[in-house]
């Protein structure tokens, strides 16, 4: 599985980065599967990205950051608040991106302020953007404030929130990926009726009168067979 952490962290070090790298740590320790990790930090893009509006052209660094969301099999978003809403640089980022790229994608939203007041940014301002790019968002989103780092309660957000995008992102890699296509052998061939054994003959029922000819193979005696779901879903794969 491919998990993609997008961070929008201005200083370095950055408390962002951090509860993203905090958050990233824990979905993989979760993941039913090997996590293949990679880290957008979108301070190192802003150029780019100010001038994709510009020219409508991505550069080196934008076109690989675009292409990891784009494969990712999971988000892991992670913006500073500025101004009770997520930083300018994090909007431009997505608003860059096709508008069909994130559809179907668990993301984990995440926020990092100086004051717990800000914490409602999460429902007010990431979850209906994520929302509106058709992204499935995990339940528990993780808001950080300066008073949170190393305080009771944060490192079990963190540990929900993270186990719920590892059980999405292992229920949508499975569903994306069907199952071996089932062959189904054909019956074989009815033999052709002989020149010399004559005309057919109904079968007599037990008052003489033509009964119901049972088709060999078919289980109903009108010559029809049932083909159960299994069988053509399996035959539409092929």
């Amino acid at each position: 599985m491919k998990l993609v952490v997008v961070s929008a962290g201005l200083s370095v070090p950055s408390s962002t980065r951090l509860l993203a790298d905090r958050l990233a740590a824990a979905t993989a320790g979760r993941a039913s599967g090997p996590v293949d990790l990679r880290v957008v930090e979108l301070r190192d893009l802003a150029v780019e990205i100010a001038h994709n509006f510009t020219n409508g052209f991505p550069g080196r660094a934008l076109s690989a950051a675009i292409d990891d969301v784009t494969s990712a099999d999971g988000l892991i978003v992670v913006t500073p608040v500025f101004s009770a809403s997520y930083s300018g640089l994090f909007k431009s980022f997505f608003d860059v991106l096709d508008k069909d790229v994130l559809a179907g994608k668990p993301v984990l939203i995440a926020a990092t302020g100086g004051t717990g007041r800000h914490s409602l940014v999460l429902e007010h301002a990431l979850r209906p953007l994520f929302a509106y790019l058709r992204a499935v968002i995990v339940p528990t989103g993780v808001y950080a404030a300066s008073e949170d780092w190393g305080a009771e309660g944060l490192a079990e957000r963190i540990e929900r929130a993270a186990g719920e995008l590892a059980v999405l992102m292992s229920a949508l890699t499975g569903a994306s990926t069907p199952p071996p296509a089932q062959v189904r052998p054909s019956a074989p061939a009815p033999a052709p009726a002989s020149a010399e054994s004559g005309p057919a003959v109904p079968a007599q029922g037990s008052s003489g009168s033509p009964g119901p000819v049972q088709v060999a193979g078919t289980g109903r005696e009108d010559g029809f067979r049932v083909v159960p779901f299994e069988e053509q879903l399996a035959a539409l794969r092929v």
